[in-house]
């Protein structure tokens, strides 16, 4: 086989999953984290319909999915005195099977750090491609050589910006802003609100407590704001300023905002590319087509990973051959699965907008769209790639 030695950069939910998948079909895999070690807990993501549930199993952690799940949990919406104006249900916003992310990426990571090398507190400064392979620079650790490079490190991909250009090129703000808040102590357990999350809107802001997504949850439209992704407390005071005055619980949720462990801002934004693969370089989830909470990205991730080393498995390791096939049906996938802005549904603009959607949400019409959703997380046709591969005798499987 060709171009055995591999490096992944991120160890959330693409790259573990992408080491899974090379490491059963022969190569020789290292993953760089910058992270000083795998993140725990963080906000529940899900997998929706038949496609996402059939590479969880072809994996072997679709049992050890569901005995962590969450459970899912619907959202009621409320006015400024708590009273219910409309409901969206559990089965839209946690799909078929929900998980805390960091549950997830500990699953995969405790079938792949046996053979697997993980690097964490290190990450990626520079890549010089060659004719035989791609010489990597560390931020901390030695430089090395390996045969092909596989960006799994986010929306934010460093391996993007080295490998493709400036992130400006590719991630378009949708908008909007969200805010997930975590205590950083263990799940609540005073009844249903471990479950059911209650969400207020005002005009442009959307404020959720409770429920198995985050402790609290802040959605805000604004243009793209000039801050420094390193500076939390500069975007803690975003949050505050925003939500100043906004009725119902909120005073008191950005009284305990201050004092919670866990907080992570950030843009919804899309990543538009013509094509995530260039020479030995390849990028898989977020990183090369991530649409924030759009609903479908761990699906894509585990989905683009799976179908990124079947096809490199299928081919001998020729990424010439393997890179183009991967591309063209994750490209398609993405346009279908991707195309959502949360936002706009979630935080209307306007008091006349939150009428509406609650309506909306109150109708037939909203069954029609959760069907719709569903149909575009399955449109795909997966191919067999273990049965394939181990039909090769120059490319066999390794048995898990």
């Amino acid at each position: 086989m060709r171009n055995k030695t591999v490096l992944i950069s991120g160890a959330s939910i693409a790259g573990p999953a992408l080491a899974y998948w090379l490491d059963r079909y022969g190569f020789d895999v290292t993953v760089v984290e910058r992270a000083p070690e795998l993140r725990p807990g963080g906000q529940a993501v899900d997998f929706k319909g038949a496609t996402h549930l059939k590479v969880l199993e072809r994996m072997g952690i679709l049992d050890a999915v569901r005995d962590r799940q969450t459970g899912g949990g619907d959202m009621v919406l409320v006015d400024a005195a708590g009273k219910r104006r409309s409901l969206i249900s559990g089965d839209f916003t946690g799909g078929d099977l929900e998980i805390a992310r960091g549950d997830l990426a500990e699953i995969m990571y405790e079938r792949t750090a046996e053979n697997c090398t993980y690097v964490f507190g290190d990450s990626i400064s520079a890549l010089t491609e060659t004719a035989d392979g791609v010489r990597v620079e560390f931020e901390h650790g030695p430089a090395r050589t390996f045969d092909l490079v596989f960006g799994a490190d986010g929306v934010h991909s460093r391996v993007r910006k080295l490998a493709f250009g400036p992130e400006h090129d590719y991630v378009h703000h949708r908008g909007y802003y969200y805010c997930l808040v975590n205590s950083g102590t263990q799940p609540r357990t005073d009844g249903p609100r471990r479950t059911v999350s209650y969400a207020h809107n005002a005009p442009g802001k959307l404020a959720v407590d409770g429920g198995p997504k985050a402790e609290q949850m802040y959605m805000f439209a604004a243009p793209e704001l000039d801050y420094s992704r390193d500076d939390e407390q500069a975007q803690r005071r975003i949050v505050k300023e925003t939500f100043a005055g906004v009725g119902w619980e909120v005073p008191r949720m950005m009284a305990d905002l201050d004092e919670a462990e866990n907080f992570y801002l950030d843009s919804l934004s899309v990543v538009k590319m013509s094509s995530c693969v260039s020479g030995r370089v390849a990028l898989v989830g977020d990183a090369g087509y991530g649409n924030t909470l759009a609903g479908f990205g761990t699906g894509l991730a585990i989905v683009g990973a799976y179908v990124l080393a079947g096809e490199l498995a299928l081919a001998g390791g020729d990424h010439t051959a393997a890179f183009p096939r991967y591309d063209e049906i994750m490209q398609r996938y993405n346009q279908i699965a991707g195309s959502s802005n949360p936002g706009r549904f979630l935080t209307p603009k306007t008091r006349f907008g939150i009428r509406v959607r609650d309506r909306f949400l109150n109708s037939p019409l909203f069954g029609l769209m959760v069907e719709f959703g569903n149909k575009g997380a399955n449109d795909i046709d997966l191919r067999d790639y273990p049965s394939l591969v181990s039909g090769r005798a120059d490319t066999p499987a390794t048995e898990q």
